[in-house]
Formats: C-alpha cells, sequence, structure tokens
C-alpha cells in the first residue's frame, strides 16, 4: 500500500500508518452507513410483514447492528491493510465464539426456538395449548420463554424449545372445535333410540353447530355398557366455553335418558364359587 499524496511530506515514517488509518475510517463509516442507512431498514421491512410484535423485533435489530459493526470492521481492516492483525482477530474472534457458543447454547436454542414460534405462529398470545402433561392459556411470549397460565391459575415460564421440539396442541387455532364423548348404556336398553336421544340433544343446543351435523356412533361393547360415541362442533371454542357447553350437553342427555328409562349402567362384578365351613 502507498502513502497518501503528500502525506510522506509532512509525516514522513508515520505516512504509511497514517494512511491506513485513513482507509480504515472512511470504510468502516461508508459501510457503517450503508448497514444502517439501508441493509437495516429492509430487514426491519422484511420482519414487518411476519406482523412480529415490538418486542421481538427490539432484539433482533439489536442483533443485526451488532452484526453490521462487525461487518464493517472486517472490510475496514481489509481496506486498511492489516491483514495479519484481521487474521490474528478472527482467530480469536472464532474461538471466543465457539467458547461463548458452548457455554449459552441452552440460551441460544430457546432464542432460536422463539424466533421459529413468533415466524412460524403455531400458537398465539391467548390461545390454549396442551404439550406433554401441561395445558393452559398463552399470556406471554418472547425471544427466550414463553409464559404460560394453567387452569388451575399457576403460571408456568416454558423455554421456547420445549414448545418447538415436540407436539403442541392447540385447540383453538381454528374457528371450529369437535368436542367427542362416550355415553354409555346397558345392553338391554334399545341403541337406536338412545342414539336418536343423544342426537336431538345436541341439535337442540344453539351453542352446538347443525353443519357439520353431530352424529353418534356405537363405539364400543364394554363388560357392563355399550359406547355410544357423540361426536358434535362448536365455534369459537375457548376453554370456558368448551366446558359449559359439553357439560350442559351432558347433563340434558342424561335427564332425557331417566325420563326414557336408558340405564347408565355402573361397572359390576359377579362373583360366583362356594364357600366351605369346618
Amino acid at each position: 500500500m502507498e502513502p497518501i499524496p503528500y502525506f510522506d511530506q509532512f509525516f514522513g515514517s508515520y505516512a504509511l500508518g497514517l494512511t491506513q488509518l485513513v482507509y480504515f475510517l472512511v470504510s468502516f463509516l461508508v459501510t457503517y452507513l450503508v448497514g444502517t442507512k439501508v441493509v437495516i431498514p429492509i430487514i426491519d421491512r422484511v420482519l414487518g410483514k411476519y406482523d412480529l410484535e415490538e418486542h421481538a423485533r427490539k432484539p433482533l435489530n439489536k442483533i443485526i447492528k451488532i452484526l453490521v459493526v462487525f461487518i464493517a470492521i472486517s472490510i475496514a481492516f481489509g481496506f486498511a491493510g492489516y491483514g495479519n492483525f484481521l487474521t490474528s482477530l478472527a482467530t480469536i474472534g472464532a474461538a471466543a465464539t465457539l467458547a461463548i457458543g458452548f457455554a449459552l447454547q441452552d440460551i441460544i436454542k430457546n432464542f432460536v426456538s422463539g424466533i421459529f414460534i413468533f415466524v412460524e405462529r403455531p400458537f398465539e398470545i391467548g390461545d390454549w395449548i396442551e404439550w406433554d402433561e401441561h395445558k393452559g392459556i398463552v399470556e406471554d411470549i418472547s425471544l427466550r420463554v414463553s409464559r404460560v397460565r394453567t387452569f388451575d391459575n399457576e403460571m408456568l415460564t416454558v423455554p421456547n424449545f420445549q414448545l418447538t421440539n415436540g407436539v403442541i396442541k392447540n385447540p383453538v387455532a381454528k374457528d371450529k372445535l369437535r368436542v367427542k364423548f362416550v355415553f354409555g348404556i346397558s345392553y338391554e336398553d334399545d341403541i337406536e333410540k338412545a342414539t336418536e336421544i343423544i342426537t336431538e340433544e345436541a341439535k337442540k343446543d344453539n351453542k352446538i353447530l347443525n353443519q357439520p351435523e353431530p352424529v353418534v356412533r356405537l363405539s364400543e361393547l364394554a363388560d357392563s355398557f355399550i359406547g355410544l360415541k357423540s361426536m358434535f362442533w362448536i365455534k369459537n371454542p375457548s376453554r370456558s366455553d368448551f366446558m359449559k357447553i359439553k357439560s350442559d350437553y351432558i347433563k340434558n342427555v342424561k335427564q332425557r335418558f331417566d325420563q326414557e328409562d336408558i340405564e347408565i349402567p355402573f361397572p359390576q362384578i359377579d362373583i360366583s364359587g362356594q364357600i366351605e365351613t369346618k
């Protein structure tokens, strides 16, 4: 690299070093300005298309700004001719990144999972979700953890990786939910009559949809009862609506069974044999 014209006349042996410093500063400023004024706004608009909340976009923007600074420094070192120093810096940076990665692998794993949740939207705030042995309402979603309020009003702070590494059940993701319940009747009762009652009570309830229409299927022949599975749909499901609608429906069917003398049997055990006395 040649010194900037006239630098050698004024600075002598320091001319080359000052030339490298000028190249470094100018190239750094140009790269940094291009990154902050052009690249970052473009990325921000792309993130905006996914409707990410503000609390999710802020940390992403900070990470992008750090990357812009790092890239600007790397390019500036190259233009300034600091090749050996840049190589050393890259080696140190790679080693540091590896060490930090091992130390923070759980945080990074949850952070990446948080990004997937925001982009893919398997669930949203206010949704009722179920995973493993847990269930509840999503209260908050951050880039590292999500907070879920259980139906017992307990707050669970769940690492995002747990919510992306397994099966998540979201019963309220769609505008309709199918509800199922098995009614047991005795072997002496009329299956057709019981089926008719179960269907009629579903059609009477204005909270249960007529389309798709409720259906009843013979589902099992157990030891002490015949199982009739009722399947019906409700609109705009939430936990409170779901539980109340199901409870009211079961109660109405039970009352009709009582009126029509249809028995809901309980398990029975027949014991036979002889007792010997001496």
